[in-house]
């Protein structure tokens, strides 16, 4: 569906620089609106959610829509369940072990400075178990696990005691998820996040499963015989209801993007529904493709397109091209390179994506 692909381009605009371009407009202008977009493209330390918090949530929850559609388009093919269960292994160690690669510099196996924990891993998780899940149960039985997993992640946080901390301390240094880390992450864990433990960690992971569930049901409906604009409508609902009922959470169970809390799931999940909605309703229902174009270029080769900027850095390419320019930018230096550096890395994805080569894993 154009739908999905433009929606994963979307999230990865963001990463791959388009959040630099728009964090440096409030460099030139210094407007209370630059600098609301400024904050809002920037994560939060704890608690609560800027925009910068759902770009990871959303790319989750758009694998798992894309599962059903997967699983189903192999089935009809006639592979075999058998072929289908190797290929969600191979995918899944494929994914594991990039991010290993990309986390600990390469080829470097320095176990205990190595990351066995991240961004790649935590998608090959959730992806395996959102899979594997449909291979062999219906929609409903997802429901009930990605219900039952939010519900036992806050029970956990809230009622498990933390030795020297007691039960329900949620904060970096007395969660339940910062002493999991510490007694059996292998490896390191990186300061970059809250010191205490990793936001890619063991619990905050296992807690990510429920997104994926959550776009694999999505998915579901979206397959579903009902007319476009019950789809739409559904959508648009799911999302509200989410919205609504992760905020509500929230005041007893906080959002906290770092700890990956069934709040900020179903928060996270209510605003991604949303932008599918949208999404949808322009692109597969009324037709409204064109504008979406540059987004679906990079969401044909998502996961390569995040390999490569986690090794060449947007605006650090754009600087190559552009930076004999800085001396007569002034303000505008920051906005030139990153815009340069996006502009290099999509004219690479649509020369890809013109010669039909995608890298699928």
């Amino acid at each position: 569906m154009g739908s999905i692909d433009a929606l994963r381009g979307f999230s990865m605009f963001w990463i791959i620089g388009g959040g630099t371009i728009f964090r440096s407009l409030d460099q030139i202008f210094n407007h209370p609106v630059t600098a609301f977009i400024g904050i809002q493209l920037k994560h939060v330390k704890w608690l609560g959610f800027h925009f910068e918090d759902l770009i990871m949530p959303l790319f989750i929850f758009i694998v798992g829509v894309a599962v059903p559609f997967s699983i189903s388009n192999r089935l009809k093919r006639g592979q075999s369940r058998a072929r289908i269960y190797l290929h969600i292994v191979k995918r899944t160690a494929v994914l594991y072990f990039l991010g290993v690669m990309l986390g600990s510099g390469g080829l470097h196996f320095n176990w205990p400075e190595m990351d066995w924990v991240g961004v790649l891993h935590r998608i090959a998780v959730c992806y395996f178990f959102a899979a594997f899940l449909l291979m062999h149960t219906k929609w409903q039985t997802q429901a009930i696990v990605t219900a039952a997993l939010l519900l036992l992640y806050w029970a956990a946080l809230t009622l498990v005691p933390v030795p020297g901390h007691g039960p329900g301390v949620i904060t970096p240094e007395g969660c339940l998820p910062a002493y999991i880390d510490q007694q059996f992450l292998p490896g390191k864990i990186s300061e970059a996040f809250y010191g205490y433990g990793d936001s890619n960690g063991i619990l905050p992971t296992l807690a990510s499963i429920s997104t994926a569930l959550l776009g694999a049901l999505t998915g579901h409906w979206l397959r579903s015989n009902r007319p476009d604009n019950h789809k739409v409508t559904g959508l648009a609902l799911a999302g509200l209801i989410c919205l609504s009922v992760g905020y509500a959470w929230g005041q007893v169970f906080p959002v906290i993007r770092l700890l990956w809390t069934s709040s900020m799931v179903l928060f996270a999940a209510g605003l991604s529904l949303l932008l599918l909605t949208l999404f949808y309703w322009l692109i597969d229902v009324r037709g409204y493709k064109k504008w979406a174009f540059g987004f679906v270029v990079i969401g044909m080769n998502a996961i390569a397109v995040y390999v490569a900027t986690r090794v060449f850095v947007a605006h650090r390419i754009g600087r190559v091209f552009v930076g004999g320019l800085s001396k007569w930018c002034g303000e505008w230096n920051g906005f030139i390179n990153a815009v340069a550096g996006v502009t290099v890395i999509w004219l690479v994805l649509w020369w890809m994506y013109r010669r039909k080569l995608f890298i699928k894993i």
